[in-house]
């Protein structure tokens, strides 16, 4: 028998949750969900209101008798990363996405299942929509565009929201309560190149990477995997030093914050140096899927004959451009040295593109430590101006500096040692969340992140552990319940 998603306990949850993977929600085409939301309030008989900057806000008084509790913000975002496999043509903007059960898990075909954050979605819309659990009283901020830029969280106004504490529904390591998060900053090195011709008798290929497993680029960045715009520029340089190989376009990575796991480029060369290129990039190949076997077993590079274009990308500036991707951090930077394991610094290379006269080569930089942010900035800005590019960093959020001796934290850690038998793992996070960013808007808030484990978040391979779903809404039900008096 097949079970499906709604049929998953706490059915109520995943009930949500299933419809929430009916409704399209990419970054930045939120229309949808964000209506739906507001609607679900309005039909409670909830305060419902949409801000200026496309966040939701539900409130729900207190159950009788706990009127003078401190009240909760229950906060999680409504978009999703919309990536898919090679072969899948699903539409982010138009189609629902395929979840279903294996296993112990919840996964989706070929795509991203947005779990991340929907998982924190529907949690918040089974507390709104219940009428025997125990609160205080209650808000419920869903956030627009986290994904994209976190643009719904920094266009909060001050005074809007009335509570004194915030539970973050946006960590993906049940039995682990987050107290600290990474601020980050968008990098671009952008140059101009002039079209040339081709002489005669050249021969067209077009080089792809895929099968990379790609990932949350602040929660998997410490892993090792490949990334496909550092490949494809292995593959490119070689066949420009062999072959004198000329490059028409370049297409590499999709999201800021998604680990590359694709690229692909049009290349021209003398015909009489095709096998020769044939040869040494299969042999580079093979190096390149022996050093990532490990973490990357599925890696394709495949080189195929393609039309030849009608002009290249001038010569002076393909080598700025193998500079500047050979040149440009990627990876861990540096790894904390106050709390074991955890990243500090990291930088995603997550996108290189060509396109009408313009290069841009995008990253995305991490670090929990705002000075180490500027030193990872100013290195790449000192790439960009070796290769002659312009340099721009925005979109920077703060992190959101732990607090060790936070009552909400003593507070869940009691709850969770007494529900499960063992103390929760307290941590920072290597990746953005929007405590950062609200705890600047409203200072004095009372913050912690928590959630389910997820797993390949951002990835084709995303999946939920259904265990750890019910292990989550047993411990929200319960420190709901537990909020202490004002």
């Amino acid at each position: 028998m097949t079970t499906t998603i709604p049929e998953l306990e706490p059915r109520a949850l995943w009930r949500h949750f299933y419809n929430l993977t009916q409704i399209p929600r990419p970054s930045g085409h939120e229309q949808q969900i964000r209506e739906y939301v507001a609607d679900f309030g309005r039909r409670l008989g909830l305060k419902s209101l949409i801000d200026e900057a496309g966040n939701v806000i539900i409130r729900k008084p207190a159950k009788k008798g706990m009127e003078q509790r401190k009240g909760v913000i229950l906060q999680a975002h409504l978009d999703m990363v919309p990536q898919k496999n090679a072969d899948s043509h699903h539409d982010f903007e138009r189609d629902p996405i395929e979840a279903y059960f294996e296993k112990g898990w919840v996964r989706a075909r070929g795509t991203t299942l947005g779990a991340d954050n929907g998982i924190g979605v529907a949690a918040a819309l089974a507390v709104l929509e219940s009428e025997s659990l125990s609160h205080g009283p209650l808000e419920a901020l869903f956030t627009a565009n986290e994904e994209a830029g976190m643009t719904g969280a920094m266009g909060l106004k001050p005074e809007v929201l009335e509570g004194e504490i915030l539970l973050n529904l946006d960590s993906e390591d049940e039995g682990e309560l987050f107290i600290g998060c990474a601020g980050g900053l968008d990098g671009t090195m952008t140059f101009r190149y002039s079209e040339a011709s081709l002489p005669p008798d050249y021969a067209g290929f077009e080089i792809r990477v895929s099968g990379l497993k790609g990932g949350h680029s602040g929660l998997d960045i410490h892993l090792g995997r490949g990334n496909a715009n550092k490949i494809m520029n292995r593959l490119l340089q070689a066949g420009h030093d062999c072959c004198s190989l000329r490059l028409a376009s370049i297409d590499g990575g999709s999201l800021r914050n998604a680990i590359p796991r694709e690229s692909t480029s049009l290349v021209t060369l003398p015909s009489d140096r095709a096998e020769l290129f044939v040869e040494t990039l299969k042999r580079l190949g093979a190096t390149i899927a022996e050093e990532l076997a490990a973490v990357d077993p599925d890696l394709r590079i495949e080189i195929r004959a393609a039309e030849i274009p009608d002009t290249v990308i001038d010569n002076e500036s393909f080598g700025r451009l193998l500079q500047a991707v050979a040149d440009c951090p990627n990876g861990v930077v540096r790894m904390s040295g106050e709390m074991d394991g955890v990243v500090e610094t990291s930088n995603n290379l997550a996108r290189v593109k060509s396109n009408a006269g313009s290069i841009a080569v995008e990253c995305l930089l991490r670090s929990s430590v705002d000075s180490s942010l500027e030193e990872l900035a100013t290195s790449i800005q000192s790439v960009a101006d070796r290769v002659g590019a312009t340099s721009s960093f925005t979109g920077g959020y703060p992190g959101w500096k732990p607090d060790p001796d936070s009552p909400i934290l003593s507070l869940m850690q009691r709850i969770y040692q007494q529900r499960f038998g063992k103390a929760p793992e307290v941590k920072a996070i290597h990746a953005g969340l929007e405590c950062g960013i609200i705890g600047g808007i409203y200072p004095g808030l009372d913050m912690i992140s928590f959630g389910p484990t997820i797993r390949f978040p951002h990835s084709p391979d995303e999946k939920v552990e259904c265990a750890s779903v019910q292990k989550f809404w047993d411990f929200l039900v319960d420190v709901l319940a537990d909020i202490p008096a004002k």
